[in-house]
């Protein structure tokens, strides 16, 4: 990544945490990738730290590399200190450390250390209350794997509950995070490359500025020797014990199957086991679970693929595989050019939902919605079904009704006539009704939508 962006809520947090001088203790979590070292490099960057990386190895490496990362940051040793056998020693040191000043104690990739060292997280909480939290330590807790990080740190049951006085949930990059990195592209490339990358600043990575968006994408995700092309399969191989369902399970997914039922007929399994490995997906932030909107669980619940680069990646590469790795690669974009408007629609839908909340926050709607969604269902009136891909209501039973065009052509009237049209089902008191396009609007739309008092937004 050419340099540090976003992040700004997070770094202002952290900074006040640090400021508070007395002891703290911050967790924080995120998926793989998403730039939680960065964000730590770019906190601690004009502080004193004692940084420890835990490693994929042996409890003893570990407890070895923690030594020697404590023994760097206390030039006057603790009175009577030996060499440090034990993580209780060690914590000790450290508590000698911050009995006067702010000490800074990070821990990243924790998840390493809680997998070789069983009870490390209770050995650490019975640290703080026997001696840290009466100090002026600021200990981080950093970490990727979500049910580790989970189990470990940020459920009720787990050890941290009483004693963490913070947690971070580091999320993607909302979309107008990842414009702040691709001055030289145009708005439309900057939505692709946030679709096909999921807002995940690892992946960003890979996206060259010079180069043309398809090419970015043909050498990101077509070529065997690039990062990505192994990635999702990769994350499903560390996580979990056998990956064959878990890739037939995304891959139905990923081409259209969003009921369990639908799910589960795609990849030869009874619902019940699908289930099972829908429940596994969404622990791992990979897939998410959603009703409409006003509703509860029930028969109308759906599956998705919650990142953005997994549903690219599904949906494309397994297809293509033997053509990729036979070195035919740029034989197969113009198939992929043709099926990306159906991809990004997904993708703009989700940034158009960004836009509304952002505006939300800053009192720029005319309703203060309460909550944000999508509806889908059965007209009432005709029984023809009936999809919402923005949806959000206020307490005083106002409501706002969007939909998202992403076409090269200008958005027609037949468009905006359709969103009114199906809001019919709905007796909110008032409903404002919200068209985004990517390329513009029909003069036909826009006579109607000054009828009709719509608001029509171009992607600019």
């Amino acid at each position: 990544m050419r340099k540090f962006a976003g992040r700004d809520a997070e770094i202002k947090k952290l900074d006040g945490l640090y400021a508070s001088k007395k002891f703290e203790c911050v967790v924080l979590h995120g998926r793989r990738r998403v730039g939680k070292t960065a964000l730590l490099c770019e906190f601690m960057k004009d502080k004193k730290v004692i940084f420890f990386s835990a490693q994929e190895t042996c409890s003893p490496e570990n407890l070895h590399n923690f030594s020697r990362c404590v023994d760097s940051y206390g030039h006057n040793p603790m009175p009577g200190a030996r060499d440090s056998d034990s993580y209780e020693v060690l914590f000790e040191r450290v508590c000698w450390f911050a009995q006067s000043k702010r000490v800074l104690l990070i821990i990243d990739d924790y998840q390493y250390l809680a997998q070789c060292h069983r009870n490390i997280s209770d050995i650490i909480c019975r640290q703080i209350e026997k001696n840290l939290k009466y100090s002026q330590l600021m200990l981080v807790i950093c970490g990727s794997s979500v049910p580790v990080i989970g189990k470990e740190s940020v459920g009720f049951d787990s050890p941290f509950h009483v004693c963490r006085t913070a947690q971070i949930n580091l999320p993607p990059f909302t979309f107008f995070e990842t414009r702040q990195y691709y001055s030289n592209y145009s708005l439309y490339d900057i939505a692709i490359l946030y679709g096909v990358t999921g807002g995940i600043p690892k992946y960003m990575e890979f996206m060259t500025p010079d180069l043309p968006i398809e090419e970015n994408i043909r050498r990101s995700f077509f070529d065997t020797s690039s990062f990505l092309f192994e990635e999702p399969a990769n994350i499903i191989r560390r996580e979990v014990r056998d990956p064959t369902y878990y890739n037939a399970v995304l891959r139905a997914i990923a081409t259209g199957s969003s009921k369990n039922s639908e799910i589960s007929e795609a990849v030869g399994l009874d619902t019940a086991a699908c289930t099972a490995y829908l429940r596994n997906l969404i622990t791992l932030d990979i897939v998410s679970k959603h009703t409409p909107i006003t509703e509860k669980a029930g028969k109308k619940t759906i599956y998705e693929i919650s990142d953005s680069m997994f549903r690219f990646w599904f949906r494309f590469v397994p297809d293509n595989l033997s053509l990729i790795r036979s070195g035919g690669a740029s034989r197969i974009w113009r198939g992929i050019a043709q099926d990306m408007p159906v991809f990004m629609k997904k993708a703009f839908e989700d940034i158009c939902r960004q836009w509304l909340e952002q505006r939300n926050s800053s009192g720029r709607l005319p309703i203060y919605a309460v909550e944000f969604g999508r509806w889908w269902g059965v007209n009432p009136v005709n029984k023809e079904p009936v999809f919402l891909p923005i949806v959000a209501y206020s307490n005083d039973d106002s409501a706002v009704f969007g939909d998202c065009v992403w076409s090269d052509d200008p958005a027609g009237a037949d468009a905006l006539e359709s969103l009114i049209l199906r809001s019919r089902p709905f007796n909110y008191r008032k409903i404002h009704f919200y068209l985004f396009s990517c390329s513009g609007f029909s003069r036909e739309c826009t006579e109607i939508a000054e009828k009709a008092g719509a608001n029509l937004v171009m992607f600019e």
